[in-house]
This record gives C-alpha cells, structure tokens and sequence, in this order.
C-alpha cells in the first residue's frame, strides 16, 4: 500500500515571504506534517516567488492589475487554488482585501497572521501604533479568515514586551520572529484534525479557544 498523501498548503504572498520561508522550513523538517503546493502572488515583484522557486515549489504570479475588479480577481484565486485541490490556504503578507467570492467557499480552510495583538489594531501600521498608544506590548495573532477585516476568531497569539527606544522597525523585528513560530503551529494543528472553524468561533480539541486566542509563551 502507498502511504497517504501529506495534506496541500497554498501559501498566498505579496512581498518577501519571510512567513513562506517558515513554513517551507516547517514542512522540510517534519514539524508540519504537509506540503506545500502551490505559491501565488498578486505582485510579480515579490522576492517570495523566488524562495518557492529554490524550494522546488510551484509559484505563480496572479496579478490583481490585470482585473477590473476584487471579485473578479479573487475569482482567479479561486479557480488556481481548486486546480491544485488544496486543503488549506496560508496567507502570509498577502496585502488585498479578500471578498466573499474567496472567502465563502474556503471559509475555515483559510488562514492569516496579523502583527498586532487582536483585537487591537486591525489593519494596516500596527507597530506604530502600539508605540503611539503608549502599549507595554505587542505582537501577533493566527486567526481564521471571515468576511469582517482582521475580525475572524483567533487561534494563537504571541506576545514580545514593547523596549524602551523601540522604533515601529524595531518592533516589527522581533514580532515577525514570533510569527515564524506560532503560524505554522496552527497549520499544523489544522491538518492534524485538531482546529476547526464552527459557528465563528475557533476550537481546539473541540474545545473554544479564548477570544485572543491561545498564548504559548510570552518573550
């Protein structure tokens, strides 16, 4: 008998892809127990494409320039994402604001990392002002993907104190290190059976996760 399929990750990008990279790292030593198959951009641009590239991942630029509207674009997602029958979708820096036309037929099969402690500070410059507001910490949170902005339940959340002289850059840094720990933690919950979406609330083990989601360990 041949051993069963590991399960399909797609990871959704715009920039860099450092997140990607962790979960490249994640799946090549064993510690998520998937494969990644599939890498789309919407910035042709994006040095993460070529990090899928070297890793011998299929990566594919879907440019959201090329279409008249977010529908239509996230209509092109869709249609990629089925092709290659993943599983679960990993949004890693992925900078457009998705629509139902994604978020509906993926919905609890789809995941984000946010770098603030949610529910502060949905959207964008999320350091800044943590660092305006006077904050004694910050850091990020793995949530499942719904139709509210940065607003669907938390799964795992990691926190990093706010030093003093910490500049937005500064703090970004150490935030994106703790990034690269939780996120590919709560894949691998998910495609072990552990985490599901239910009537918008997360659960682990069957059991609802806090409203600001698990917290592993603070640094």
């Amino acid at each position: 008998m041949s051993a069963p399929s590991l399960p399909r990750l797609a990871v959704l990008i715009s920039g860099r892809g450092t997140n990607l990279q962790a979960f490249i790292d994640a799946c090549d030593n064993g510690t998520l127990p998937a494969r990644i198959s599939l890498v789309i951009s919407n910035n042709p641009d994006a040095a993460g494409l070529q990090r899928a590239e070297v890793a011998g991942i299929t990566a594919k630029c879907i440019n959201h320039r090329d279409f008249t509207s977010r529908e239509a674009f996230d209509e092109a997602l869709v249609q990629e994402l089925r092709a290659h029958a993943v599983d679960l979708v990993i949004l890693a820096g992925f900078m457009r604001i998705l629509t139902p036309v994604l978020i509906e037929p993926f919905l609890g099969r789809l995941l984000n990392i946010h770098p603030s402690l949610l529910p502060r500070y949905p959207g964008l410059n999320t350091h800044q002002r943590a660092l305006d507001a006077g904050d004694t910490e910050a850091g990020a949170t793995v949530h499942f993907v719904t139709q509210e902005l940065d607003g669907g339940p938390p799964i795992i959340q990691a926190r990093v104190p706010i030093q003093p002289g910490d500049t937005a850059d500064s703090l970004a840094e150490r935030v994106a290190i703790q990034e690269h720990m939780i996120y590919p933690i709560a894949a691998r919950w998910f495609v072990e059976g552990r985490l599901r979406l239910s009537e918008h609330r997360a659960l682990l083990d069957g059991e609802p996760i806090p409203a600001t989601g698990i917290r592993p360990w603070a640094v």
